[in-house]
């Protein structure tokens, strides 16, 4: 299409003073413009105004297609905002964009700080927990947040994860006539009358956050005991080799833990959990929520090998618990070539499973075996765990 029905435009807090000549000619030619209120009150939308739905749709927009359609966004449409949502649904000479200085370019800019050292995160529909791997001394973040009470809610929670003395910069209304600027430490924040948009930069001061390295602590994670212990947890990453943007199947997933390593791994990294026993739902659950995984992580209560039926395939697969000769012969049957297949097991049964099936398919076959001091009488002694067998291999 030479002529595209769709000009999503990027828009500052200055309104109409902002725009590109490009950006008025398209408004000045819709018939329909889509935007929040405020955005819509920037550029004189009057009766050509439509607000977005509640909860937020793209479907009136796209049921407007024939139709000389704007829509309005925050500064860059493809970052955070409303650009990719539509795109996905379009084809590429349906639609133009014409953005403007994002939330983040402005933030950077009032402050100095260089973009490309900078985390830039919108948690203006987010949990705060995905900042969680982020945090440590002296890393940069820009995030956008969804009011104006979401900045005293974010300091609180940065103090609660050991980041109180992180420094603060609250900025309402970049790049208009009501931009605001103030700063206060987290364990200190008194700011108030903070109007929305606003976004909060964090320079972040405090000890801990997450080690960057596979085997978190087993207390971090919500179980009843049936959780891949550390030691072998860190193996068991190593030999699930997580890449970005991968899809895993963790069936028998006890607590999840494998699952939430394995997303916090690599960006974008999904991982789908099959568990048999009902009563663990709520453990994996909590454990998607502490480190901002809801959004990766999904649940799937049932038996394997049945419940895998219909499932989008994998690109991992790691087998915690329930293996059995059944489950292996069906996903021989569905996975696709080049599918990385890890299993663990302790029982002699899954021992001689996993020896025949090294045989069979061959890949590597390793035994661990962890010991740990604990006291003996006065003294102390070696604790041994179960043996550990695993099998890696690639369909």
């Amino acid at each position: 299409m030479s002529d595209p029905w769709l000009s999503i435009i990027g828009l500052g807090e200055n309104g109409l003073a902002g725009l590109t000549d490009a950006s008025r000619t398209a408004l000045h030619r819709a018939e329909i413009i889509f935007g929040g209120p405020r955005h819509l009150d920037l550029v004189n939308a009057a009766d050509k105004g439509q607000p977005w739905p509640l909860p937020f749709s793209i479907d009136p927009v796209l049921a407007a297609r024939g139709k000389k359609v704007a829509v309005l966004a925050s500064g860059d449409p493809f970052w955070h905002g409303a650009g990719g949502s539509l795109a996905k649904h379009l084809q590429p000479g349906e639609w133009t964009s014409h953005p403007a200085p994002s939330t983040f370019a402005l933030a950077a800019n009032h402050l100095a700080w260089r973009l490309e050292d900078t985390l830039c995160l919108g948690l203006h529909a987010a949990p705060f927990e995905q900042l969680l791997p982020l945090l440590a001394s002296n890393t940069q973040v820009i995030c956008t947040l969804r009011h104006g009470d979401a900045p005293a809610e974010l300091a609180n929670w940065l103090t609660k994860q050991g980041f109180g003395g992180s420094q603060l910069a609250v900025m309402e209304r970049l790049g208009g006539a009501h931009q605001r600027v103030r700063s206060a430490q987290a364990d200190g924040f008194d700011l108030d009358d903070i109007q929305a948009p606003v976004a909060l930069a964090i320079a972040a001061v405090g000890h801990g956050g997450l080690p960057r390295a596979s085997g978190l602590a087993d207390e971090m994670f919500h179980s009843d005991g049936q959780i891949t212990k550390r030691p072998i947890r860190a193996l068991t990453l190593s030999a699930l080799a997580p890449r970005p943007g991968q899809l895993l199947w963790d069936i028998g997933g006890g607590s999840g833990s494998v699952s939430v390593e394995w997303c916090l791994a690599a960006p974008g990294a999904r991982a789908l959990i099959f568990e048999q026993r009902t009563q663990r739902s709520a453990n994996i659950n909590l454990n998607a929520a502490k480190f901002g995984l809801t959004h990766r992580i999904s649940l799937v209560v049932g038996q394997a090998p049945e419940i895998l039926e219909a499932q989008e395939l994998p690109d991992t697969v790691f087998i915690g618990g329930g293996a059995s000769q059944a489950l292996l012969d069906q996903l021989w049957q569905i996975l696709p070539v080049g599918t990385r297949v890890v299993a663990n097991g302790v029982t002699l049964e899954t021992e001689t499973l996993l020896m025949n099936a090294h045989a069979q398919h061959g890949g590597d076959l390793m035994k661990a075996e962890i010991a740990e001091v604990s006291p003996l009488g006065s003294m102390r002694g070696w604790t041994r765990a179960r043996p550990v067998i695993q099998w890696s291999v690639t369909r």
